[in-house]
């Protein structure tokens, strides 16, 4: 009779599996992906200090006719002032006083938003595009994208 049949080499024999698939199988659980960290931005808050022409647009067709609408503004004009540390004194979705933003970045992509937040958090606004005289951004939160549409500012007067 070998070892393993007799009653005392099964349970040994068990045991050494139990032990054994306790250990790891080469597979590590699922560990969460890393936090996006706050990157520079290829803009400088400085660029957006001004007065701005505002409107939105929510379909591709208008954006040019916004474009236009947006210069037409500067009578009355959204006004981006230096923050006390550096960003920029704009309005978050839904809130009636402006707040200090920071430009930042997040995987290649450009953001206008809360400092130490990530970029790409959902208070944030992703700059579509800017070439100095026209801005376009959008909310990131899917909700105030929504209802914001794409945000045109254009600069009134020449670029300071």
């Amino acid at each position: 009779m070998t070892l393993l049949t007799r009653p005392a080499g099964l349970l040994l024999a068990a045991s050494i599996l139990a032990v054994g698939g306790c250990g790891t199988t080469g597979q590590s659980p699922e560990a969460p992906p890393p936090a996006p960290t706050v990157q520079p931005s290829r803009f400088s808050a400085s660029e957006f200090v001004g007065r701005w022409g505002f409107t939105s647009y929510h379909n591709e067709a208008d954006r040019e006719r916004t474009i236009k609408a947006a210069s037409g503004q500067c009578g009355q004009p959204y006004v981006i002032s230096a923050g006390p540390n550096g960003g920029v004194m704009m309005h978050l979705a839904d809130q009636k006083e402006a707040v200090e933003l920071q430009t930042k970045g997040a995987g290649g992509r450009d953001f206008i938003g809360l400092p130490n937040e990530p970029g790409g958090s959902p208070t944030d606004r992703e700059i579509v595009s800017f070439d100095g005289r026209v801005l376009i951004n959008r909310f990131v939160d899917a909700d105030a994208a929504k209802r914001y549409g794409n945000m045109v500012f254009v600069r009134c007067g020449p670029r300071a």
